[in-house]
């Protein structure tokens, strides 16, 4: 098992914009050498900004043989994988049940909830197979992983399938030195949450404006959970804006 913090070979999904830019970066300024996977090569290479040890793969995790290729090339660029970043999300679509696209539902299940397994299947297989044995896999499961917003039924339940997800790789990773946690995000300062600035709908049908924080917060968690010896877990950390309406009635 490996027991130290030193930075290794991580791969984080979505790495193109958000949240997930923002972790790539900080990961790599520590000395990781990082796997960069989303949909769109120019935005994945936007994010390196040349620095070294990044390796560009256009993935989609929504498709097996995509994500299988994925950690095919990190294994023949560098080896071995410690890390896994599970943070590719789409916001799907938004409405009362009745009225939400039945594609639009299977798109989000597809990328959130089964392009999180896929990913995370691959990377389990890789760190029970591999010596020294372990690793750590950290998933992005979002406020939403606790409670949705109106007409978010698809978000809320594929990121409450996450916990589900977290929970069991943490479970069966135990004999293989395989560590799982969650961090929950509420409201960073991203393109998917420059809304929250303009108002947003409450669950009393009013619109209100939300508070945001800096991403750089959430890069700062991930850098703490993810620079732990692997017998040591954060299972679930939740970081969000002070004053936004989640924590009591709203």
């Amino acid at each position: 098992m490996v027991s130290h913090t030193e930075p290794g070979i991580a791969v984080v999904t979505g790495a193109g914009s958000g949240l997930g830019r923002v972790i790539t970066r900080a990961l790599l300024d520590d000395g990781w050498r990082v796997a960069l996977a989303g949909r769109r090569e120019e935005a994945l290479v936007e994010t390196v900004e040349g620095r070294e040890h990044a390796l560009v793969v256009p993935t989609d995790v929504a498709d097996a043989l995509a994500v299988s290729g994925l950690f095919r090339a990190v294994l023949d660029a560098w080896g071995r994988l410690d890390l896994l970043v599970n943070n590719a999300g789409m916001t799907g679509p938004v409405g009362p049940p009745d009225e939400v696209d039945v594609a639009g539902w299977e798109s989000t299940v597809g990328v959130n909830l089964t392009g999180s397994f896929l990913c995370a299947r691959e990377a389990f297989g890789i760190m029970r197979a591999q010596d020294p044995q372990g690793g750590r896999i950290v998933n992005n499961g979002s406020i939403a992983a606790h409670v949705g917003r109106p007409g978010g039924i698809a978000y809320t339940a594929t990121k409450h399938g996450i916990t589900g997800l977290t929970r069991s790789i943490a479970l069966d990773g135990r004999p293989f030195g395989i560590a799982c946690g969650q961090f929950d995000v509420g409201n960073a300062a991203t393109d998917m949450t420059a809304r929250m600035r303009e108002g947003i709908v409450q669950p009393n049908g009013e619109r209100m404006v939300e508070p945001t924080f800096d991403a750089e917060h959430v890069a700062d968690a991930v850098r703490y959970m993810v620079g732990l010896p692997l017998d040591a877990n954060v299972p679930f950390l939740t970081v969000m804006a002070t004053t936004m309406p989640y924590l009591g009635r709203g």
